[in-house]
């Protein structure tokens, strides 16, 4: 039997759109990005997903703003699509897609060039420890279940 707890999957999204910024009060113009995510994700090894569960569940999040100025599309149409903003916004909703599909999010990583990233990492945060908690607890008395199943079997046998 498997007593891992708990594995990680990473995956790599781009976003490609445009957006401007207002400095000093005044617009800057609409330039093109491709913005790259990393989200790192914890799965409850006791059961199996498959990569695409994930892939597809935050494609479909992401499909709203692909190829948008997100200065046009909510919630960046009143808050400034900086690469901040966008990694706090997006990881906070994404914690809700990946959570209803079967993990946690740790960790979101937001990059507009290959030198420049913005990271938020949900590891210490009360919800995500209590979560964690929560599947550490099921694990541990699913093995237990099976060691004294093991166990009472083999001295039936006997």
């Amino acid at each position: 039997m498997n007593h891992k707890v708990f594995a990680q999957y990473q995956f790599k999204y781009y976003l490609n759109g445009s957006h401007y910024i207002f400095i000093d009060g005044r617009q800057g113009q609409a330039h093109p990005h491709t913005w790259e995510y990393i989200l790192t994700i914890l799965i409850y090894k006791d059961s199996f997903l498959e990569f695409n569960v994930f892939e597809k569940a935050i494609e479909r999040f992401f499909s709203a703003y692909q190829g948008q100025t997100l200065n046009e599309v909510k919630p960046f149409d009143v808050i400034m699509p900086t690469l901040e903003n966008m990694v706090d916004y997006f990881g906070e909703q994404l914690r809700e897609v990946i959570r209803e599909t079967g993990g946690e999010l740790i960790r979101i990583e937001g990059s507009e060039t290959p030198t420049r990233s913005y990271v938020i990492s949900f590891e210490r945060d009360s919800l995500f420890m209590t979560n964690i908690a929560h599947y550490t607890r099921d694990s541990v008395d699913r093995i237990f279940d099976h060691l004294l199943d093991g166990d009472l079997s083999q001295d039936s046998a006997h």
